[in-house]
């Protein structure tokens, strides 16, 4: 309740600064995420729009735009600041660049699966977090969603961790991550996901970090046929409302686009939870070595990244103490 109410007078804050300075929105929402159309999070978002046209009586429509169509994360940022974009379930990649303290949330094998991730997300350091966004970044905050775990795909076979050195790997482009493979004499190679199937086979790159639904939704079990089923972090997903946009809208509507949406993640945390293992079995159906290649394999790695992030020690202290309750 406490959480609530702080989020819940931040959000009046910034809707006080801006509502001078906001035009009259649209009744047809636009939401932006970079997934593709048949990923998790764009159907929760198709789903939390029908329940919005439906509740307004017709009155308030949503169009998402997929895989990026709006532009990348740090570009639908930009457009939530300026009131250009409504909406987005964004990776909190960008987010973290901009408000480090998001970056806890990455520190590695935190959790061991997305419902244990689900469980931290729901938990009170995590919610408190999201109080930030309105000052910080100009953006409301509704909740957190999140992906399956992060795993490491290889052309190449690996008997340990020291094989991975001096690799050209795709990542998502983001402080927390990169530094875990630097720590790993890996080459973090950012590029965008619709180009990541051709780069494996020209060796552009010789691995990705990448979660089980992405492996099936790209088929990149074709072009890199050695998984490591790492779960080296959970990687969280948040719903944003613009701060401009939140600023015009009426009460009713304010309830209205918050109640969907956080219905929309909670559905989202609950989905990833039970999904996980189906998706490995397909993986593992299509004959592609899959390796088991936990913590232990990657000793002094949790110290050294605490190390270069110490000043989110004390939050993410809490968030693995939120982990081992579950």
């Amino acid at each position: 309740m406490k959480t609530v109410l702080k989020r819940s007078l931040a959000i009046l804050a910034l809707a006080s600064a801006m509502a001078a300075a906001i035009p009259a929105y649209a009744t047809d929402f636009r939401l932006g995420t970079i997934v593709p159309a048949g990923h998790l999070w764009s159907q929760g978002a198709e789903a939390m729009g029908k329940k919005i046209a439906e509740r307004s009586g017709g009155e308030h429509s949503v169009t998402v735009y997929p895989a990026g169509q709006l532009g990348d994360e740090s570009q639908m940022v930009q457009q939530l600041q300026s009131g250009a974009l409504d909406m987005a379930f964004l990776t909190i990649a960008d987010v973290s660049n901009r408000v480090p303290e998001f970056s806890a949330l990455y520190a590695p094998f935190l959790v061991d699966s997305a419902a244990e991730g689900a469980s931290v997300l729901r938990s009170e350091p995590a919610q408190e977090l999201l109080d930030l966004l309105p000052q910080q970044m100009g953006v409301v905050g509704v909740g957190y969603g999140i992906a399956a775990m992060r795993l490491i795909m290889v052309t190449q076979p690996v008997e340990e961790v020291g094989d991975l050195s001096g690799k050209k790997m795709r990542i998502t482009p983001f402080k927390p991550l990169r530094d875990f493979y630097n720590l790993l004499g890996i080459a973090p190679t950012p590029m965008p996901l619709p180009d990541v199937y051709d780069a494996l086979a020209n060796g552009q790159v010789d691995a990705i970090d990448i979660d089980p639904e992405l492996i099936l939704n790209f088929k990149f079990y074709e072009r890199a046929q050695h998984l490591l089923v790492t779960n080296h972090t959970m990687f969280p997903m948040v719903g944003l409302i613009s701060g401009r946009v939140w600023a015009g809208l009426s009460d009713e509507d304010k309830e209205l686009l918050r109640t969907a949406m956080e219905e929309a993640l909670d559905e989202i945390l609950n989905k990833y939870g039970s999904a996980e293992k189906g998706w490995m079995e397909e993986i593992r159906a299509t004959g592609i070595e899959v390796r088991d290649f936990g913590a232990d394999k990657f000793s002094g790695i949790v110290e050294q990244w605490e190390e270069m992030w110490v000043e989110q020690k004390p939050l993410i202290d809490r968030l693995r103490e939120e982990a081992a309750a579950h």
